[in-house]
């Protein structure tokens, strides 16, 4: 008899029973880091030391960097940060050739209650915030969604929410940036003061400077989130309500919507309260033992496809409403732990949930990324809200993959990368696909070029955390690189320490 390799064996494991790598390994694995984070951040939070050190750290950042400016330059610059720790399912292959910064920068500095401001570093976790400004009676004014993505990625690729109707993306809510430039030198930049590398930072993938701490904007907080559940089962009328409620003058605080099919979907408005009222009922989603937050409003669908027309309203706990996708990873767990939404499943191992994406990736084989590159799509479109209905219909064309994440967004009329025809600022909405396509004659390359090609033709984004396969012409039309090509060339050493946008999120130098 024949026996495997033993690294075949491995591999065999990690692909056909990853689930049980997952439950026996990742999840143990995972719960031990969420512990000490908390700890440890609680710790340092509360024993305010965390400004004292943040100057020595960002003085390691600077003597590095001038390590590098006394040799012979010949690398560009990146973090030391590996590619498995990110949030996106792909590593950058730019991480095996470039000069590594280590940039150790974990903590909340400061949360400013007069100026409603928070001062913190980047590697500081969405969840990390939520759980230090809670207590507080405070949150930020755009809360993406996800606990393990962090202010830096958020600030240098972009974060939206279901508040991004009235507060725009992540970066618009960032007041101000500190980096340490390429010469070695520390400089800070705001509206005010250095305001072409202010604009210039957000979209910029760290080809600009390395960023060592942000003011983010924070708004007071309530105790729960009031939900109404708005079901349809015609995509017209769904788009309609959508882009009526997006486009309101005085608008919910919290608006999304989720499509089931391209006729069915929920869309949802929310705001925030301290009572929990008589008119709906309250559902703490955060709890371990809690069905997946996107199977329960697949509930309010199939009850209105039923015959139920009344308008289904619940209290959720403001934490809860904020990170209600990141236990099942928005649906992306389904695939990979098939029967983690199992009602015993939820009861006995639902508080170790989700593993840690970082030892996903870590522990992922080469086949099980290829299968990734062949049969999955995960994207985030960004078009003008106008040509939502149009946009969907091309997506199930290309893509047929469901749910799909709907959320409405402000694009403010300030220089950067993303352009606004006219006015003060456009609304647009993220769409997001994560998931194995099931159209016809969908291939990698060709299905998600033509999709570019359409967000390119209506004036919309990409989302650069996934798979880019724009040429560097076709990604030049899609973002406005005027200031950024300016910011470059006025900065020392820029253009030697480290690549364009596109040399860091082109597929080319991803896997």
């Amino acid at each position: 008899m024949t026996s495997l390799p033993t690294e075949s064996l491995m591999e065999y494991i990690l692909v056909e029973y990853r689930w049980v790598i997952v439950i026996t390994a990742l999840l143990p694995l995972s719960l031990g880091w969420k512990v000490w984070s908390i700890l440890r951040n609680y710790v340092v939070f509360k024993m305010n030391s965390a400004p004292k050190m943040h100057d020595k750290k960002v003085r390691s950042v600077q003597k590095q960097i001038k390590a590098w400016l006394s040799g012979d330059r010949s690398t560009q610059l990146c973090t030391a940060r590996p590619g498995w720790q990110t949030m996106s399912f792909r590593q950058g292959v730019y991480k095996k050739t470039f000069t590594k910064i280590d940039v150790n920068l974990v903590d909340v500095l400061e949360v400013d209650t007069k100026n409603m401001t928070v001062r913190c570093e980047p590697l500081v976790t969405m969840g990390q915030l939520s759980r230090s400004l809670e207590p507080l009676g405070l949150a930020l004014a755009v809360v993406p969604e996800l606990d393990q993505l962090t202010v830096g990625g958020l600030v240098m690729g972009t974060g939206v929410e279901t508040s991004s109707h009235v507060y725009g993306l992540f970066q618009h809510i960032c007041l101000q940036y500190e980096l340490v430039l390429a010469d070695g030198s520390v400089v800070t930049c705001s509206k005010d003061e250095n305001p072409d590398l202010f604009y210039a930072v957000p979209w910029s993938y760290g080809t600009l400077g390395f960023l060592t701490s942000v003011v983010i904007k924070v708004v007071p907080a309530k105790k729960y989130v009031r939900l109404e559940y708005h079901p349809y089962t015609d995509l017209t009328e769904l788009s309609t309500r959508f882009r009526k409620e997006s486009l309101e003058k005085k608008p919910h605080q919290f608006i999304e919507a989720l499509l089931y099919t391209k006729d069915t979907g929920v869309v949802m408005t929310g705001d925030m309260v301290d009572e929990i009222g008589s008119d709906g009922k309250f559902n703490p989603i955060g709890k371990w033992y809690s069905e997946w937050f996107y199977l329960q409003v697949e509930k309010h669908l199939k009850s209105y496809q039923s015959g139920y027309r009344q308008t289904a309203v619940e209290y959720i706990p403001l934490r809860d409403y904020y990170h209600r996708h990141t236990r099942s990873l928005f649906w992306e767990l389904k695939d990979i732990v098939p029967f983690g939404n199992n009602v015993i499943f939820r009861f006995l191992f639902g508080w170790l949930m989700p593993p840690e994406v970082s030892l996903l990736k870590l522990t992922q084989p080469e086949a099980v990324t290829k299968l990734y590159n062949k049969a999955h799509v995960i994207q985030d479109m960004l078009v003008p809200i106008e040509s939502l209905e149009k946009a969907v219909l091309e997506f199930h064309e290309e893509f047929e993959v469901y749910p799909i994440w709907l959320c409405p967004f402000k694009v403010f009329n300030n220089p950067g990368q993303l352009r606004v025809k006219s006015g003060d600022w456009q609304m647009f909405v993220d769409i997001g696909v994560y998931g194995v396509p099931k159209a016809k004659g969908y291939e990698t390359v060709p299905s998600t070029r033509r999709i570019e090609s359409f967000v390119i033709q209506h004036n919309g984004f990409q989302m650069l955390y996934a798979d880019t396969f724009t040429t560097r012409e076709e990604f030049r039309r899609m973002f406005d690189h005027a200031l950024y090509d300016k910011v470059r060339d006025s900065l020392p050493h820029c253009r030697d320490a480290f690549p364009e946008i596109y040399g860091k999120v082109n597929r080319d130098v991803r896997k």
